[in-house]
């Protein structure tokens, strides 16, 4: 079996990338198949497993990228184009995740370039989730510091934001900083809910609570 597949395999798996969700924008404020983009994510994403899972990914793949088309110079669309290809990344798994997420990136420096705080600090919420969590050089593009670096920009952006405060949480695990974990996810349990974003809040606010029962000594 190729060392390589079973390396990427690995970080695949770990790619808790739900990159993002980190959007508090209104969804009226939104293209509808944006929009729409959005809240099916949230489906496959936190309420979909297995085989029906990476299907849903699949479809989403396919959509993201006829969003874009359609909406080629609106951060947002490049954001949720990314966001579906570095879940669809961690779900599917392979060598090709190392390709998902290097466009993943590409896509998210563009919509940099348009509107850096789109969708609340999502561009760097979600460019500190992909450092934090894709391997480093020779496989990939990870790095723990630039993860750091990202991560503390979008909370400049938005102090509160679940998505943002969850990341670093799990950043500062992966670091051995407990304490500094548990504040993260405590911190970011203490968010207020966002109008129509109810499943990815409660999917996201799951997934919080897991991070804290591991932190238990």
């Amino acid at each position: 079996m190729n060392v390589h597949s079973l390396s990427v395999g690995r970080w695949a798996r770990r790619l808790v990338l739900s990159l993002a969700l980190c959007s508090g924008l209104a969804a009226a404020e939104l293209p509808a198949d944006v929009t729409a983009l959005q809240d099916d994510w949230a489906v496959a994403y936190f309420n979909t497993t297995g085989d029906a899972q990476e299907t849903a990914m699949a479809e989403l793949v396919t959509r993201s990228e006829a969003v874009v088309a359609a909406h080629p110079d609106t951060a947002e669309a490049l954001i949720w184009r990314a966001i579906v290809l570095s879940t669809d990344a961690k779900v599917s798994g392979g060598l090709a995740a190392r390709g998902k997420v290097a466009e993943a990136r590409r896509l998210l420096l563009k919509a940099e370039s348009l509107n850096p705080t789109a969708m609340d600090g999502s561009i760097p919420a979600s460019l500190g989730s992909l450092y934090a969590n894709v391997p480093g050089w020779p496989l990939s593009y990870g790095d723990k510091k630039k993860a750091a670096e990202y991560l503390k920009a979008a909370l400049a952006i938005d102090p509160d934001n679940i998505n943002t405060l969850f990341f670093l949480g799990e950043l500062q695990h992966k670091q051995g900083d407990n304490a500094a974990a548990r504040a993260s996810f405590e911190k970011a349990l203490a968010t207020p809910p966002r109008s129509g974003r109810e499943v990815a809040d409660a999917g996201r606010r799951r997934e919080i609570r897991q991070a804290l029962v591991s932190l238990q000594p």
